[in-house]
């Protein structure tokens, strides 16, 4: 593996695991607004045209994307967009709320551990002793060299923080910034698991819709049910 110097600290780059796996939830229906259209003007046309540029919010993160990171034109495409145009109020871990990124996993284990884990949140926050949510699975190929934060680098401390993003999202913004196709990094909630945040669009290719999966946590029991719902 080479080496990398970012904000200070020296770690290595290392490839994505092959697939990497992203739980999206099934009440947004994928809106294959990018899918289809062949040139970006086109494509600028159609965002008008179907209100997406109405948002101020997508708008300014369109604008911050280079149109040479724009995908458009495969299968899938609306979705790896979504990703960077629809975003948290507060950012994500290694992503602020400019522009947002895409997150996956590098099994199907692991990433219904990471949305059971937000699920349970919502659930305690809302006060309800259960939630279940339907989810749609994508299976997605990541092409480039990841910044491996796997073992949490002793000169990188805060960066795995369980709650103050910080400096996640300091250090992930400047691997952005120098042109760094994302990074891998330990799952806080499936010991062992590996997660990734890909920030250049056109890296995540061959994005595959899977199955549905109901999952269910109890808010008081730290327990995640996973139930594949037959089509």
């Amino acid at each position: 593996m080479t080496s990398s110097c970012v904000t200070g600290s020296r770690v290595t780059d290392a490839p994505a695991p092959q697939p990497t796996y992203r739980l999206i939830p099934s009440r947004f229906p994928p809106i294959g607004l990018f899918d289809t259209v062949a040139t970006a003007a086109d494509l600028a046309a159609v965002m008008d045209l179907a209100g997406w540029t109405n948002d101020r919010l997508v708008a300014e993160r369109l604008a911050r994307l280079p149109e040479a990171e724009w995908v458009y034109g495969r299968p899938n495409a609306s979705v790896v967009m979504a990703s960077f145009l629809h975003v948290a109020p507060g950012g994500m871990r290694f992503n602020g709320a400019d522009l947002g990124a895409w997150y996956a996993a590098a099994s199907l284990r692991t990433a219904v551990a990471e949305v059971g884990h937000n699920l349970r949140r919502e659930a305690v926050a809302t006060d309800l002793p259960a939630l279940t949510r339907t989810y749609r699975i994508y299976t997605a190929r990541l092409e480039g060299r990841y910044r491996d934060l796997r073992g949490t680098p002793p000169e990188l401390p805060g960066i795995l923080d369980p709650q103050d993003y910080t400096a996640s999202q300091r250090f992930g913004e400047a691997v952005r910034a120098a042109g760094g196709h994302g990074l891998l990094y330990d799952s806080l909630r499936h010991v062992g698991g590996t997660n990734v945040v890909a920030y250049r669009t056109r890296a995540i290719l061959e994005v595959v819709q899977g199955d549905h999966y109901a999952v269910t946590v109890q808010a008081a029991v730290p327990r995640i049910e996973a139930r594949r719902i037959a089509p």
